[in-house]
């Protein structure tokens, strides 16, 4: 997504885009003893990077913050942190259980994807049933030429042909004449899905006439509790949509602004499941210089108010056993189950925001 700007001088680049290099995931490549080249991750500077999990450390020692930090405490059980140049932003570091990031991790897989809710593969596929299952099943995804049913929607049909797509496990002469994707490849290959409300890319608002199930209700439960701090007094968050993204090694979050909802007001809670990355908080204008900050497993964002104005983004996630910092998942995903759920985080991240639309 950033290959337009490869020959630009860094002093063309804004500042939001000059932080997002920095931290991008970027490789050495290096001839090995069989002359074949092996790529290595270049070295990245973190010192820059504020870590609130230290951050809640030293505080819990010794009530000291760093400058430009405050805490919040009448609002949550838990320290939350605040930024004093950045109003509207809100950090929870830790929020979520051990328990309830594997309950997510497993509904995001799982449950999240599936029809009526959306996905990226929407626009080639059509709604595509237990994509997981079907990865975890070594399945295929098959062409099938009969035609459209009536109760698939033109939104579904919409930017693709009039084929229908089906899982099988069939590996005969026959599939060589059809279309096929494996749905391992169907897995790494989601990048988002919409919960409740769903949100229309291609109009870049949300349709209320689209078939959605509701955002479940735990996951709203646990927003409502999530979002107090950014709200005042007796104000309740009502959710009813959610963006669920999915990345993979290498995969990134372009500078963007969240301004499809009509109450800037109210907060959009972010949380974070799987391997550690890199968030970056701008200001109002991309000239701004971000904030960087890393987001680990169980992590909460709020962002509100004047927050929802500023530009934010994920350039980088980290994958490697040193840095993804998710040994507590890998501990409690050990039952036979689970194992399938352990393969997938240990190399990926996901991140839940949940809305008020209206």
């Amino acid at each position: 997504m950033y290959g337009t700007e490869n020959n630009r001088d860094d002093s063309e680049r804004t500042a939001f885009r000059r932080s997002e290099k920095k931290y991008k995931l970027y490789y050495d490549y290096n001839a090995s003893s069989k002359n074949k080249k092996k790529k290595q991750p270049k070295p990245v500077d973190l010192a820059e990077v504020l870590d609130f999990r230290s951050i809640l450390e030293c505080y819990h020692q010794n009530a000291v913050l760093p400058s430009g930090v405050i805490v919040l405490h009448d609002k949550f059980t838990s320290p939350v942190f605040a930024l004093q140049n950045r109003p509207g932003f809100y950090f929870i570091p830790g929020a979520l259980s051990i328990e309830k990031q594997c309950s997510l991790i497993r509904e995001s897989l799982t449950d999240f994807p599936q029809p009526p809710n959306r996905t990226n593969h929407n626009a080639l596929y059509g709604p595509i049933q237990d994509v997981f299952v079907a990865a975890k099943e070594g399945k295929l995804l098959v062409e099938d030429n009969s035609p459209i049913t009536s109760s698939e929607t033109y939104a579904d049909i919409d930017h693709r042909d009039d084929k229908e797509w089906k899982f099988t496990t069939e590996k005969d002469m026959s599939l060589r004449k059809c279309r096929t994707v494996s749905a391992s490849v169907l897995l790494r290959k989601l990048r988002w899905s919409t919960l409740g409300l769903q949100f229309d890319w291609s109009k870049r608002n949300y349709d209320v006439s689209l078939p959605h199930n509701k955002i479940p209700e735990a996951l709203c439960e646990l927003s409502k509790q999530l979002a107090k701090p950014a709200l005042p007094g007796g104000v309740e968050f009502r959710p009813d949509a959610a963006i669920v993204n999915y990345f993979g090694l290498g995969d990134t979050l372009g500078g963007h602004l969240d301004d499809m909802e009509a109450d800037w007001s109210k907060p959009i809670v972010s949380l974070s499941l799987g391997c550690k990355a890199i968030f970056l908080l701008g200001g109002k204008s991309r000239e701004d210089t971000p904030l960087a900050m890393f987001l680990r497993s169980g992590d909460a964002v709020l962002m509100a108010g004047d927050a929802r104005e500023c530009f934010h983004g994920v350039p980088r996630i980290f994958t490697d056993k040193e840095n993804a910092e998710i040994g507590h998942l890998e501990t409690r995903l050990t039952h036979e189950d689970d194992i399938c759920f352990l393969k997938y985080i240990q190399t990926s991240r996901i991140n839940i925001n949940i809305r008020q639309v209206f």
